[in-house]
């Protein structure tokens, strides 16, 4: 802002002085008191502005430079502070993963061993079924044994009744 001010001022005073060179080539008198008061209250009021603004352009190079120091190391810091941020996140992150893992593995081993729980009894009602009828069956092997040993006997007595009434 001050040195825009201050080019103000610069091209002010050139035209002024342009003005002036070209009254006097033309044979006209000097500039009047009027144009020249104009001239200083504007000058006054530009460096009266640019006292009451704050500005960079009056501190010296050495006090500038410290600003952009200050600047760069807020900056660095702010930047080192969201890294570490980012590190603590990217943690937090691998370990919930982990745990979502451990917990989705818990899930389908639960979800297997139900599955696998179902096809056991599955398996185990099927079993008790051909159990059952096996016994079943046994039941029946056993009449028909007995059936079979009973009709044996009775082959028997009547084989011998023939061969007495033959005789």
């Amino acid at each position: 802002m001050k040195d825009l001010v201050y080019i103000s001022e610069r091209s002010l005073l050139a035209t002024l002085k342009a003005s002036e060179a070209v009254g006097l080539d033309a044979g006209s008198s000097s500039l009047t008191s009027t144009d020249t008061d104009r001239a200083s209250t504007r000058a006054s009021a530009y460096a009266r502005r640019d006292n009451r603004l704050p500005s960079t352009g009056n501190k010296t190079e050495d006090e500038a430079q410290k600003d952009f120091k200050k600047l760069y190391e807020s900056a660095y810091n702010e930047n080192e502070k969201l890294k570490s941020n980012l590190r603590e996140a990217q943690l937090e992150l691998a370990d919930i993963k982990a745990k979502l893992e451990r917990v989705v593995k818990k899930q389908d081993h639960s979800s297997g061993q139900a599955g696998l729980l179902e096809a056991e009894k599955r398996e185990k009602r099927v079993l008790e079924r051909r159990m059952s009828e096996m016994e079943d069956d046994l039941k029946v092997l056993t009449d028909l044994k007995s059936d079979n040993q009973r009709l044996k006997d009775e082959n028997g007595a009547l084989i011998r009744v023939i061969s007495k009434l033959s005789k």
